[in-house]
């Protein structure tokens, strides 16, 4: 079993860093961030006519028809430049849409996602801030062969920004009685903000919904019937984003060797110093981790998906505690540079804030390890 790159991801990680650091150097990210949007609409153009939203989703529908292990390189390369865009939020939807959708919807709406000319996302969280299906209160009333969803959706990604919703809902009062939804921006009754967000690269916000009408056309599946896959969206979810975990924290680890390397003091570098290599040093061991716990979990998902849930939770579990503590150390091994709006990796240290607790953190997903290994 080999779990090494091929060549044609050697070649799709080489093509995307290229068009990354040509494109969206760090300046063009900070100018992104202060955007009412939070992201180039032009860049989403070029990254949308490269196929790399579509990534994998089937070419009958349009995409590019890879893998997931291929989408991992993708993420890390964005994770790794910071590059704000809605790529994750629209492979979330899209993946949602394909997993539980009958042939008629994915049809409907896979293309469009897939070319970039629509930004879906997936409102899940609510109020409370738990994955627990037992936590989930929105509910979807009967109304003929309908539903009506009254409620809100926090903490949705690019929420002021998406043309569609795949909504997670309550059918029954049964924990495993739950509903997907697509439901688009311009409906009656939709209504969505963005929040402040921590990291300006990763907007978020509220899905309001006011007595929102959905047809069977918008069900994916039947109704009280989509626990499986939404459990299967919320692990795409984890692999996806520790993905870009994995990307951001091997940028920063880059970039704090570099200055360690240049920053002298008593006329040496820094990091001739045991306090400050040490640390680097455990860095990239968490770094190689972190590789292989995720590359093991995105192919799982096409090879195993048997494995899927452990892989995924131990995945972003061992991500989201080492790429926080890197984010950590690398503001105190810049020293009081690091902790300026003039230095890049107080940006990384954003990044992780955000990331560690999107699809769950590493307190939910190593209790879910445990569970899962019947502890």
């Amino acid at each position: 079993m080999n779990f090494g790159m091929t060549e044609e991801q050697d070649l799709l990680r080489s093509e995307v860093r290229k068009f990354l650091d040509e494109q969206s150097p760090m300046e063009e990210v900070r100018g992104a961030a202060d955007t009412p949007e939070g992201f180039s609409r032009a860049l989403w153009k070029q990254l949308s006519e490269l196929g790399w939203v579509g990534l994998v989703t089937p070419e009958e529908y349009g995409g590019a028809g890879l893998g997931w292990d291929d989408l991992v390189v993708l993420l890390e390369e964005t994770g790794r430049t910071l590059f704000p865009s809605p790529l994750l939020s629209c492979v979330m939807a899209g993946a949602a849409i394909l997993d539980a959708g009958s042939e008629e919807q994915r049809r409907a709406w896979l293309p469009a996602l897939a070319d970039g000319s629509c930004i879906g996302t997936v409102a899940v969280l609510e109020e409370g801030d738990s994955l627990l299906p037992r936590d989930l209160r929105l509910r979807g009333e009967p109304d003929g062969d309908a539903v009506v969803l009254h409620g809100e959706k926090h903490f949705v990604a690019e929420a002021g920004e998406a043309d569609l919703f795949v909504v997670a809902f309550r059918s029954g009062d049964a924990d495993e009685a739950l509903s997907l939804a697509v439901v688009e921006a311009h409906a009656e009754g939709v209504r969505s903000e963005t929040g402040r967000s921590l990291d300006p690269t990763k907007r978020s916000g509220t899905l309001h919904l006011d007595g929102v009408r959905v047809g069977p056309d918008a069900i994916l599946g039947s109704l009280g019937e989509a626990g499986p896959a939404l459990a299967l969206l919320l692990d795409r979810g984890a692999i996806a984003t520790s993905a870009e975990m994995l990307g951001a924290a091997e940028g920063l680890h880059a970039m704090t060797v570099q200055y360690a390397k240049d920053r002298t003091q008593f006329g040496s570098p820094i990091g001739r110093y045991q306090g400050v290599k040490h640390p680097l040093a455990e860095g990239y061991v968490d770094l190689e981790c972190m590789k292989s716990l995720l590359y093991y979990a995105a192919w799982a998902l096409e090879a195993s998906p048997e494995e899927v849930p452990l892989a995924a939770s131990q995945a972003k579990a061992f991500a989201s505690e080492a790429f926080s503590q890197m984010g950590i150390t690398g503001i105190q091994l810049h020293g009081a540079i690091g902790y300026t709006q003039d230095s890049d990796v107080h940006l990384y240290l954003r990044r992780s804030k955000w990331a560690r607790p999107a699809f769950g953190d590493e307190a939910y997903h190593y209790d879910r390890v445990a569970t899962l290994g019947g502890i």
